[in-house]
């Protein structure tokens, strides 16, 4: 992938998270080791890792591979998760960003592959938080096309356990580009919180 503005698609998930509603923060995901409040610090520890990441600022924040999912979300999470978000896009504008070898997650990756992880991780996690959330969900076009491409080519290769992508999950040719996006990534386009799917019936 060549260079893709993260500036769009950075801002999309900045309005998803001054959306999360408080009550939410204990609910499902369709990540299903992750509640709210878990992928928004996962998403948090991607900003910061892949902006250090693109300024080739490579320690702690690079060497460390992703946490379980835990109780670590700060309390002034509504007002750090736009700046971060806002850091990783700009640290992305760099060119030399998409050259070289960086490091993410503990592994060493060529500088345009660790660009399109991160754009993946901010459209993929963006659909996660506003499925979680009740939240529409209308990526930066450019950015969700680039993903779907970066996802169809890994699902032509053959994903083994230590692969950051499920199972693809089998979606129309017909079906929007984001449904056949996230399911490539691994994830149901069709799911909805349990509440809401009961609230349904």
């Amino acid at each position: 992938m060549s260079f893709v503005d993260l500036q769009p698609q950075a801002r999309v998930v900045s309005r998803l998270v001054e959306g999360v509603p408080g009550s939410a923060l204990a609910g499902p995901t369709p990540c299903p080791e992750y509640a709210v409040a878990d992928l928004l610090d996962h998403v948090r520890g991607l900003a910061i890792a892949f902006r250090d990441a693109a300024r080739k600022d490579l320690g702690p924040t690079t060497d460390t591979a992703p946490e379980p999912a835990g109780p670590s979300l700060p309390a002034a999470w509504r007002e750090e998760l736009p700046r971060l978000l806002a850091e990783l896009a700009e640290a992305w504008q760099n060119p030399s960003a998409w050259t070289g070898v960086t490091r993410a997650g503990g592994v060493d990756l060529p500088g345009e592959i660790a660009g399109a992880v991160a754009l993946d991780e901010l459209v993929i996690h963006g659909w996660d938080l506003a499925r979680a959330t009740g939240q529409e969900y209308v990526p930066d076009q450019a950015a969700l096309r680039a993903v779907h491409a970066f996802l169809l080519a890994s699902a032509q290769e053959e994903r083994g356990e230590d692969d950051i992508f499920g199972p693809v999950v089998p979606v129309p040719d017909a079906a929007p580009l984001l449904d056949r996006a996230v399911g490539l990534s691994g994830r149901d386009p069709g799911w909805t919180p349990p509440s809401r799917r009961e609230a349904g019936r």
